[in-house]
């Protein structure tokens, strides 16, 4: 039976505000898409299983005691500045690599969470340890030997850093999977297919050779995140050469991103790693809000049913895909695909 992993904590996240071309605006991360794609897993007959706990030295080794530490306070700390709003959004960010992180809440928080579409609220970090609990239950489902297991998580990952949010991103769960499925020095493969590129998980791998990070995307010249995602952005130091971006052009069609898919899986295949983690973006999607790809439903299964040709080991992590009637049905062409295979 296909395991989702899901846990109820991640609904308490429900952010007021995205700043985005200088208005602010409802996020579209809120809790009604995971509770769209939760309801598609179980009409399709998954198995939905609850994370499980794990010791917290698992996120550490991806991101900083000191960024989980602010993650965990900060929306108490912030409550007690007189007159603060209703949510951490920081009004002040360093741009030197020798920045300083401060004792002032209001500092801390400019340090930490580097845009402003990652505002933090009552619920946030709750959301962000369950997700990234189910991240690693999904993890250890493969471990136990499954062939495949899926992680719902939200808020999404893949746009944090080690020491810093963004992007709707808190807890990094795609990298904090990968890095758990390296414990026993086996190999890894990365795989981000949001459309929107994995800044965080770029950054987090850049400069090792046991996780190789592959993603394509929306182009960077033109799309969030804007500074990662060039294919000459591929690794430093031991890692140079196990980073992979192909960046595609607004209005990419299925031929164009399958063509550009194969091209990755053929670099995944010559590293030849013993597991897979897929940061699976559903945005991608033509009818998304947000209308940068044109993809069809029917490329889910088309993408996945690739991906399987590997025979790796799956773990596939929630990353975007946002409320539209079509969500439910994308996802579950996409897991369903993988394990048709």
């Amino acid at each position: 039976m296909y395991k989702v992993i899901y846990d109820d904590r991640q609904s308490g996240h429900d952010p007021l505000y995205l700043v985005t071309n200088g208005k602010f605006v409802k996020s579209r991360e809120h809790p009604d898409r995971a509770a769209n794609m939760l309801k598609a897993c179980s009409e399709a007959g998954f198995e939905i299983r609850k994370a499980k706990q794990f010791d917290r030295k698992h996120i550490h080794a991806v991101h900083s005691e000191r960024y989980v530490k602010f993650l965990e306070t900060a929306f108490d700390e912030w409550a007690k500045i007189p007159g603060s709003g209703a949510e951490v959004i920081p009004n002040v960010f360093p741009v030197a690599d020798e920045a300083i992180c401060p004792t002032s809440t209001v500092g801390r928080a400019g340090f930490h969470i580097s845009d402003l579409a990652a505002p933090i609220g009552a619920g946030t970090w709750q959301a962000a340890l369950g997700a990234a609990e189910a991240a690693l239950t999904a993890a250890e489902c493969i471990l136990e030997g499954d062939k495949t297991a899926y992680a719902l998580c939200r808020p999404p990952g893949h746009h944090a850093f080690s020491e810093r949010a963004s992007g709707y991103c808190f807890l990094n769960n795609a990298a904090i999977a990968a890095n758990y499925l390296t414990n026993d020095n086996s190999k890894v493969a990365l795989l981000d297919v949001d459309v929107h590129h994995g800044n965080g998980s770029q950054d987090i791998f850049y400069s090792r050779d046991d996780v190789f990070f592959a993603s394509i995307h929306a182009d960077p010249n033109t799309t969030y995140p804007f500074f990662w995602g060039y294919p000459e952005q591929n690794g430093k130091g031991k890692g140079e050469g196990y980073t992979a971006n192909v960046p595609l052009p607004i209005g990419t069609n299925d031929e164009q991103f399958i063509l550009g898919l194969n091209s990755l899986l053929q670099k995944i295949d010559d590293f030849k790693p013993d597991r897979l983690v897929i940061s699976l973006g559903l945005d991608t999607f033509g009818g998304d809000p947000y209308k940068l790809f044109n993809l069809t439903t029917g490329c889910y299964r088309r993408m996945s049913k690739e991906i399987a040709k590997l025979g790796i080991a799956t773990v596939i992590i929630q990353e975007g895909g946002y409320l539209c009637d079509q969500l439910g049905d994308n996802l579950t062409e996409f897991l369903t695909g993988i394990i048709d295979q």
